[in-house]
Order: structure tokens, then C-alpha cells, then sequence
């Protein structure tokens, strides 16, 4: 088993602000740690930190056991094998790295045939193909199929709940005995997160992981580190009692400012009243040096920690009148994923969409929203009615169109505004701190934050959610969920967020023998979609 210890950690974002400040805390040999905290709080930077991925301007970082990461997105264009070595032992990619170079160099010389031959016997030593029968055992658990059979298949033809249980499962069957995890439950299904929540509890390796799943941390979580206010506090207990403990911080820490707010207040009249005494009586003169010097220790040493800011995050989702059937779906088929159908979606209608990883619920959604959908050919009519204007929520928060540019720039250039009224904008969803940063740089929470106001600003009079709650915390999923209420349009959200699900009008199940189900009620477990998932030959 291993530990992890940081001491004294400090961070400073490229703009200067400082992000952690001496953060410190131990997760001990076989503990189930938890980060939680607002978006952009700092939780994934603490992580990366923690791997060695990004310098640290303070502080120390020490672990034991072998450290295996899992990122918070999953690059979409590698094969299945990159996507395991993705979460290998480092000694294992470079070794593998090197058997690639070797064989793209391999030619009729013996230099070359050497070099490979080297390079093979190191992935050897390095333990690359032991971990190849594991990671057959992973393909099969995860996929239905061994190694050699999905290898060479692109990653991106997976679901994001198959890519994220094959990840895990890699993981926890691996060497590492420290486990980093930034959103693992993200784009599973539900009984992908219970399985989730069995494998973490039985396992004995160290864990520290991010989530907003409440259900998850509940079950999973021995201890509860909040990243807030740039520092951290741990609470010792589950998550059970975190609220209470929160609380009770909380007052703890008004209390402790008021009492120095006042012993403040109190030393300043005391030199105020002496300096004036001392002014016509000379034997005060020594006192009001005394409280002077008091007063000046006292600032120095400076308040206590303030407790932190609630957020304050205000969606204005509105929406508009459109014609009385915004959906219409008639004899739709998802060619390869789902049989035909029949779908009437009624203007102002909430409709959850529920399903097992796979089932082919985010490339209905995408075919809904106009976009390029090559890899889910259709067959059937699917339409949408009078003045309906689609705007889609993306699960994987890939937007190419939004790289390299900040959230001020993409509100002023898209929405034809002032930077003071893109910057209030941006204060309302709590991103005003945040408006300068490249998208590509802000948090898994601040991109979800940022999509949903774009689709306010947009105007549309459909929404159409991919897993909106998944990077969102605790603050933003209710602010979310409020702003849905009050939204004067029709709302299709995927998600298996059981309960953000439980507001909604009427579910449509995708289920595992590739029929689609309206439902009254949500069911939540379908079994995995059974399909051919081989590479294909070319």
C-alpha cells in the first residue's frame, strides 16, 4: 500500500492570483479520500500537482506505492491500447513509447533490427506485457471482448461511461497502489457507479479522488478534504457528517473574526484615547507607546482565516414560445445502435434520457442538434417542430471552436456585447475571476458553467443536455436545476444524475436489447448494450 503527504503547497496561475496557499494534508496507507470544493476551486490543479505535472512555486510532495492517474477528460483520438497506456506506469509508456519509435525506424539494417529488438526487450523488463494480460482481463470486463481482439480500435468509438469503466478497471487491477481519480464516476451509467462504489470500498489501495456525486461520496469517502478560500481543511469523518462539520467550521470561524474584529476595534480607541491623554500629561507618554506597539504586533500578526464566500451563481435560462410539438421522431432508427422508434416531444416538456453506457443516447441528442454525426447513421424521420432552436449542452465538453479563446472574448465575438456586459455575464455564473483565462484552462466545472451560459445568451428554445450535472458541483447543479424550473422551453437531458433525474416529466429508456421505452418513472438498470465491438477490418 502507499501514502501521500503534501506540505506546504503554494500554486500561482499565470496571471498572477494565487490559487493554493501552504496547503497541507496526509492520506494514509488503505484511506478513501475525498476533494471536493467549488468549481475552480483548485481541485484538479491540487491533483496535478500532487502527479508532478505541474510545478509547484512552494511546498513539498511526497508519496509512496506507485501513483495511477486518472485525468479529468479522456482524449478522444488514441486507440484502446493508448487509452491503457494512458494510465500505465510511467516506466511502461516509455518503454512502449521506444518500441514505437523502433518500429516506425525498423528496416533491412541490422542497425535498425537491433534497436528493436532492444527496445522489445525493455518493454519486457519493464513489465509491458505482464500488464498486457491484465489490461485483457480490463477489455473483457469492460468491453465483452480480450485485448487482441479491440487494441487497435479508436478510442472515440467508445462511449464516455466505456471509456471511463476501462480506465478503471485498468487502474484498480494495476500495480499502482495510489490512485488519483478527477471525476471517475463521470459518463457512468448507474450501475457503473455502483460497481464504482464496491470496487473503491474493497479495494486496499490508497485513494484520493473528486467527485460531486453525493451518492458516491457518501459510500465511498473515509475522509473529506475541501479545497476552499485557496487552502484546505479535512474532515475526518464520511460524508455523511460533512455538512454538519462544514457548519459548524463555519460559525467557528465567524466567531474567531468577530473577537478580533473587536479586540481590533477595542486596541485602536485605546491608542486613539492615550495618544490624546499623552498630548497634555507625560506620564501617559509610556502607556501610549505600550498600546501602540500592542496594536502594531496585533495588525501584524493579522486576522484569523475569514470563512468563505458562498456562491451566488444566477442562471437565466429563458427560452421562448414555439410550436406545440417541438420533437418528432418517426420510425427513427440509430443504424447499428438502436431499433426504430416513435418520439413525440410536447412544447415545455421535461424528458430524461436514460440508458446504459453505449446505448446511443448522446448520438440521438447530437442528430436533435444538427451536428455532423458520420460514426451514427440514421434511417426514419426526426424533426423539429416551429420555431424550435436547438442548443446542445456537449458530454465531453470537446468544443475545438472554443480553444485558444477566452470566456470574454467568445461572449463579446458570439453575442456582439460590451466587455462590461460580457464581464457581468460572467459574474453571474461566478466565472467573472475566470474571464481572461484560454477555455482550454479553466476547470471541468467552469467549461459546464460556461456552455450553460452560452446557451442562455443563444436565446434557444431546446435544450439539449449531455450529462450537464457531471463536472458541475453541488452549488451549480442546484443553481441548474432552479434555472430549469423557471425556463419557458422544452428540455431533453441525458444523465444519470439520479437526482438531478427526479424532477423530470417522463423518461425515454435506451435499452439493452436496442428497443426505446417511454417510462413514467426513471429505471436505472439496463444491462450493457450487446453489440460487435471488434476492430473492424479494413
Amino acid at each position: 500500500m502507499g501514502h501521500i503527504e503534501v506540505s506546504g503547497l503554494t500554486h500561482v496561475l499565470p496571471d498572477g492570483r494565487p490559487l493554493l496557499d501552504e496547503v497541507s494534508f496526509r492520506v494514509g496507507e488503505g484511506a478513501k479520500a475525498a476533494l471536493v470544493g467549488p468549481n475552480g476551486a483548485g481541485k484538479t490543479t491540487l491533483l496535478r500537482l500532487i502527479a508532478g505535472e505541474l510545478p509547484s512555486f512552494a511546498g513539498t510532495v511526497t508519496h509512496s506505492g506507485g501513483l495511477g492517474v486518472m485525468r479529468q477528460f479522456m482524449a478522444g483520438d488514441n486507440t484502446i491500447t493508448q487509452l491503457l497506456l494512458s494510465v500505465a506506469p510511467d516506466r511502461i509508456r516509455t518503454a512502449a513509447a521506444a518500441v514505437k519509435v523502433a518500429e516506425a525506424a525498423l528496416g533491412q539494417d541490422e542497425t535498425s533490427q537491433l534497436a528493436y529488438a532492444e527496445a522489445i526487450n525493455d518493454y519486457t523488463d519493464a513489465g509491458g506485457y505482464d500488464i498486457e494480460v491484465v489490461w485483457a482481463a480490463c477489455t473483457t470486463a469492460a468491453l465483452g471482448l480480450p485485448y487482441d481482439q479491440v487494441r487497435d480500435r479508436r478510442a472515440d468509438t467508445l462511449s464516455g461511461g466505456e471509456q471511463k469503466r476501462l480506465m478503471l478497471e485498468a487502474l484498480l487491477r494495476g500495480p499502482d497502489q495510489v490512485l488519483l481519480l478527477d471525476e471517475p464516476d463521470n459518463y457512468l451509467d448507474v450501475p457503473g457507479k455502483e460497481w464504482l462504489e464496491e470496487r473503491l470500498r474493497t479495494t486496499t489501495k490508497t485513494v484520493l479522488l473528486v467527485s460531486h456525486d453525493r451518492w458516491l461520496l457518501a459510500q465511498v469517502a473515509d475522509r473529506i478534504i475541501t479545497v476552499e478560500a485557496r487552502t484546505v481543511w479535512v474532515h475526518g469523518g464520511g460524508f455523511a457528517t460533512y455538512a454538519d462539520a462544514r457548519r459548524d467550521r463555519t460559525a467557528r470561524l465567524d466567531e474567531r473574526r468577530r473577537r478580533w474584529d473587536e479586540e481590533h476595534a477595542r486596541l485602536r480607541h485605546l491608542v486613539h484615547t492615550l495618544r490624546q491623554r499623552s498630548a497634555n500629561n507625560d506620564a501617559v507618554a509610556s502607556a501610549y507607546q505600550a498600546a501602540r506597539t500592542r496594536l502594531a504586533r496585533f495588525e501584524e500578526a493579522g486576522p484569523p482565516q475569514s470563512p468563505p464566500r458562498e456562491q451566488r451563481i444566477r442562471m437565466r435560462l429563458r427560452g421562448g414560445r414555439t410550436g406545440k410539438r417541438a420533437i418528432i421522431c418517426e420510425g427513427l432508427e440509430l443504424t447499428g445502435l438502436m431499433k426504430p422508434f416513435d418520439l413525440e416531444v410536447w412544447y415545455g416538456e421535461r424528458i430524461a434520457v436514460l440508458g446504459s453506457n453505449g446505448s446511443g443516447k448522446s448520438q440521438f441528442l447530437r442528430l436533435l442538434a444538427g451536428l455532423p454525426s458520420p460514426d451514427v447513421p440514421h434511417h426514419g424521420l426526426a424533426r423539429l417542430g416551429a420555431r424550435v432552436a436547438p442548443g446542445h449542452f456537449v458530454q465531453t465538453h470537446a468544443r475545438p471552436d472554443l480553444h485558444g479563446r477566452t470566456p470574454a472574448e467568445i461572449i463579446m465575438t458570439e453575442h456582439a456585447c460590451a466587455l462590461n456586459d460580457a464581464m457581468r455575464a460572467l459574474a453571474r455564473y461566478e466565472l467573472a475571476p475566470a474571464g481572461r483565462q484560454r477555455f482550454e484552462t479553466l476547470s471541468g466545472g467552469q467549461q459546464a458553467r460556461l456552455q450553460i451560459l452560452l446557451l442562455e445568451l443563444s436565446g434557444c428554445t431546446l435544450l439539449l443536455l449531455d450529462e450537464p450535472t457531471d463536472n458541475l458541483d453541488l452549488a451549480s447543479a442546484q443553481a441548474l436545476q432552479d434555472a430549469l424550473e423557471e425556463y419557458a422551453g422544452t428540455v431533453l437531458a441525458v444523465t444519470h444524475d439520479r437526482w438531478f433525474a427526479a424532477d423530470f416529466d417522463r423518461y425515454l429508456v435506451f435499452r439493452a436489447d436496442g428497443h426505446v421505452q417511454e417510462n413514467p418513472i426513471p429505471i436505472w438498470h439496463e444491462g450493457r448494450v450487446s453489440r460487435d465491438r471488434r476492430q473492424p477490418k479494413p
